[in-house]
């Protein structure tokens, strides 16, 4: 019997290295380099193709395009963020924090599911029983759902195989194990060999795969980089486990937009989406109140309005405080060296502190007028008009830039009875103000602070 050789593998990138090493030379993580067994290459492992299925070399305009329609779920918010429903032969993995609801959701889009397609929910994380009490919680019927419990690859293979289902979802990949390798399951040459095996299942059969991957303090999947890009879709689910909405975003697509977001709100009987998230976000929103704007993004191709606070007070340190919740710390400060040097606001002595409401983190360069005027109306103590909404970029020397999809925009915040809006002057004309709402185009922010707090 050969001598086990013992390397050391990246837990980032997938470097191999003979001897441990405290920061990776391929990736510079450091504190990622873990022991594992090379292995032989014996046998081939499940998953690889045999040389009567490989592939034909075919030139482009012979390709047959004819594929199979998308599965769309009852969850309108889950299609939206798949790019308008889940993709025949493709392999998503969906990540987030524990108790989030990763496992919630996808057992409710396989209960649905399994009323017109053949199903398959693979758990290795929980028993038979445990699953069937989390499914009876659930506002769905789950009767025709078939549930397996396993964690070994090769048994995984084979009643796929036999089954040949329409949709798999395995929760999660850190819990599978390759017989073949000797490394603990959740290693990064189990989760490698694992992904890629279903890959090729998801690939060859045409089956729609799902598969949950654990994440790091730092909010990242665990596992080795490559299982990103193995995968055609990578969503992560976001959102504190203290309160009730959940956001679900896309951060890699191959079918659809990264941009796009779905929100959905915990209940008791499972995960619901929200169909109006811009009166989410607004419910609570404090009306001509100092420090208080409403902005409007764009997450995909969805507008949402979001309130945005800020509280300018008197610092009692020499260097003032920059405090930022869901907008770039720079950012803010960038923003508030604009109003010292254009419009002689003198915040040196200020601390600034900039909240945005609902646990959304805003990165579009559309809400800069609105942080601006948040920090402005607080440091004036001077109210915004509670049914005002700002539209629109800021440049260094304070002119008021065009934005993208302006007519979207204003049409939301007409939806929600916002009265006046304020934009970039160069996105008015070509379109149609909606008749409830009053359309004003502002060239600078010196332009804008007039109109707002009635300079």
């Amino acid at each position: 019997m050969a001598k086990k050789k013992v390397i050391f593998e990246c837990m980032a990138c997938g470097y191999q290295s003979p001897k441990w090493m405290g920061k990776c030379p391929s990736c510079g993580a450091w504190n990622q380099m873990e022991e594992s067994i090379e292995q032989q290459a014996s046998s081939p492992k499940h998953g690889v193709r045999s040389k009567d299925t490989a592939s034909k070399v075919q030139k482009l305009n012979e390709v047959n395009n004819e594929t199979a329609p998308r599965i769309e779920s009852k969850s309108a918010e889950f299609n939206r963020v798949l790019g308008g429903g889940i993709v025949s032969g493709s392999l998503v993995l969906i990540g987030g924090d524990p108790g989030i609801g990763k496992s919630t959701l996808l057992l409710q889009i396989c209960a649905t599911l399994s009323q017109s397609h053949n199903v398959l929910y693979i758990t290795g994380e929980e028993s038979l029983n445990q699953t069937k009490l989390r499914a009876e919680r659930l506002d769905e019927d789950s009767s025709h759902l078939n549930v397996f419990a396993e964690t070994d690859l090769e048994i995984i293979h084979d009643t796929v195989k036999k089954m040949k289902p329409d949709l798999i979802v395995v929760d999660s990949i850190q819990t599978i194990f390759h017989p073949e390798i000797s490394s603990a399951p959740g290693s990064v040459s189990q989760v490698r060999e694992s992904t890629q095996s279903l890959m090729n299942i998801a690939k060859q059969m045409n089956i729609a795969t799902f598969i949950v991957g654990h994440v790091t303090k730092e909010g990242q999947i665990a596992g080795p980089r490559l299982l990103e890009h193995m995968v055609d879709t990578v969503l992560y689910f976001e959102g504190d486990e203290h309160h009730a909405y959940r956001i679900l975003r896309a951060v890699k697509n191959r079918f659809g937009s990264t941009n796009e977001m779905g929100i959905f709100e915990m209940k008791q009987s499972g995960l619901k989406g929200v169909k109006n998230p811009s009166e989410m976000f607004l419910e609570e929103r404090s009306t001509n109140v100092p420090g208080s704007t409403i902005v409007s993004t764009m997450e995909g191709t969805r507008p949402l309005l979001i309130e945005v606070q800020a509280l300018v007070t008197p610092t009692t340190f020499n260097n003032p405080r920059r405090m930022a919740t869901g907008i770039d710390h720079n950012r803010l400060s960038l923003l508030m060296a604009v109003l010292e040097k254009k419009e002689n606001f003198l915040l040196q002595q200020q601390d600034a502190y900039i909240k945005v409401a609902g646990g959304v983190r805003l990165t579009e360069p559309a809400v800069d007028l609105g942080i601006i005027m948040a920090t402005a109306s607080s440091f004036k103590d001077l109210a915004v008009d509670g049914l005002d909404c700002f539209i629109g970029e800021v440049g260094l020397t304070g002119e008021v830039r065009r934005v993208s999809r302006i007519e979207q925009r204003v049409q939301e915040a007409a939806k929600l009875g916002f009265k006046r809006v304020v934009i970039p002057e160069t996105n008015i004309g070509g379109w149609t103000f909606p008749d409830n709402i009053q359309v004003i185009g502002v060239s600078s922010v010196h332009d804008a602070l007039k109109y707002a707090l009635k300079q």
